[in-house]
């Protein structure tokens, strides 16, 4: 299994970024996928996940309204649209994968990538 993030980087406020996690060694439908985040100094945070087959998403409060999480199952790939960025969302975002293609668990405690890094500041 593995997870790679990319399309991190710089961004100013009110700006967006769209984060990808291209997924391989598994079958991606069959798990539902989900981007957590950790900040300088804080805990992993869960941000914001999506079923197996993308009908049902889910986001953290902090996020609603400004992500979009979305996912290509030909492609095998998990995608994060972040619009209206704040400063507050600087972190190491990573993908990650859930148990089951219902997300009964976001995180499966295992696979999980290397994190992109996202920076938001004018």
């Amino acid at each position: 299994v593995q997870l790679v993030e990319s399309g991190g980087g710089l961004a100013q406020p009110g700006g967006s970024l769209r984060l990808s996690c291209a997924a391989s060694g598994f079958t991606f439908s069959n798990y539902a996928m989900s981007w957590a985040r950790q900040a300088p100094g804080k805990e992993l945070e869960w941000v914001s996940g999506i079923i197996g087959s993308g009908e049902d998403t889910y986001y953290a409060d902090f996020v609603k309204g400004r992500f979009t999480i979305s996912r290509d199952n030909v492609k095998n790939a998990v995608y994060l649209q972040m619009n209206s960025l704040k400063p507050e969302d600087t972190a190491l975002y990573y993908c990650q994968r859930s148990i089951d293609s219902r997300a009964s668990v976001w995180y499966d405690g295992e696979h999980r990538g290397q994190g992109t890094q996202v920076t938001v500041s004018s």
